[in-house]
């Protein structure tokens, strides 16, 4: 069950250091392939020998390949690649796999220069693959202590019901029969554990919202925009597997929101 996968998985740091089986890799590079969004932008895996490129970032250990991505600059391209992304990095996940998403923490130059990236491309993130260390390094203990990885907001900070005055709780999301997809959501990974997404449900409508915070919009993406991709993607995927069927729409209900937040997309599902 993907709401397990969800569950179950955490951003990993330290790996076994024997990389991933060949055949295992060519089914994620065969996947990756199959990947589409609801922007319709593609985006593009590479999935290279971080020896034979020269590819490390000083955060991770172990690691043998990585995955780098290209997608082109255009409007919505952060909320596709998120949005992408973990599928690719739930997919692996269910295949026994660690993953991390690095934005920050590499040498960017080299790893753009290693993915072929383009004028008019973007590469906002990386992910190193690779089967999980049996401990974790002491850079990986100390990094997820700072962020506080393996914390949450409590469920009525992110949710709402009708506007951002009635906060959401896990039992109105249960008689909605959407716990499960707004759980997702809380549990989903993002920049330095910010959990930028807020979101107001009416009926069966589901409006994200980013709640933006200083220093992750660089001009060419903003990387809270990619969680928020992200969280789109583990919605709709738990409201498939509730067997709903969920369509994106873009379409402001004009909600009176706060400081630094902005309207991202809507989810209404039958």
């Amino acid at each position: 069950m993907f709401f397990d996968d969800v569950k179950n998985r955490r951003s990993v740091r330290s790996f076994n250091g024997e990389g991933v089986k060949e055949e295992l890799l060519k089914d994620l590079e065969n996947y990756s392939k199959t990947i589409t969004n609801p922007f319709d932008i593609p985006v593009e895996f590479l999935f290279l020998n971080a020896k034979e490129y020269g590819l490390s970032s000083p955060v991770i250990t172990g690691e043998k390949e990585y995955i780098l991505t290209k997608i082109k600059a255009v409007e919505n391209a952060d909320l596709a690649f998120g949005y992408s992304f973990q599928n690719l990095l739930m997919y692996a996940q269910n295949k026994g796999l660690g993953t991390v998403i690095i934005a920050g923490t590499m040498p960017r130059e080299k790893f753009e220069k290693a993915a072929g990236i383009t004028e008019g491309e973007l590469m906002p993130c990386i992910s190193p693959i690779g089967v999980v260390a049996k401990k974790m390094g002491v850079k990986e203990v100390l990094m997820r202590k700072g962020i506080k990885a393996d914390t949450r907001f409590p469920f009525t900070k992110l949710f709402f019901e009708e506007d951002f005055n009635k906060a959401l709780d896990e039992d109105r999301a249960k008689e909605l029969g959407i716990y499960e997809a707004l759980e997702a959501v809380r549990l989903a990974p993002s920049a330095v554990n910010k959990q930028p997404w807020r979101i107001v449900v009416s009926e069966n409508v589901a409006h994200f919202y980013e709640k933006k915070d200083k220093g992750y919009d660089n001009g060419k993406f903003d990387l809270q925009k990619v969680d928020l991709g992200i969280a789109l993607y583990n919605f709709s995927r738990c409201l498939e597997e509730l067997g709903k069927k969920a369509e994106i729409r873009i379409s402001d209900p004009g909600l009176e929101i706060g400081a630094n937040t902005e309207y991202i997309a809507s989810y209404v599902w039958n």
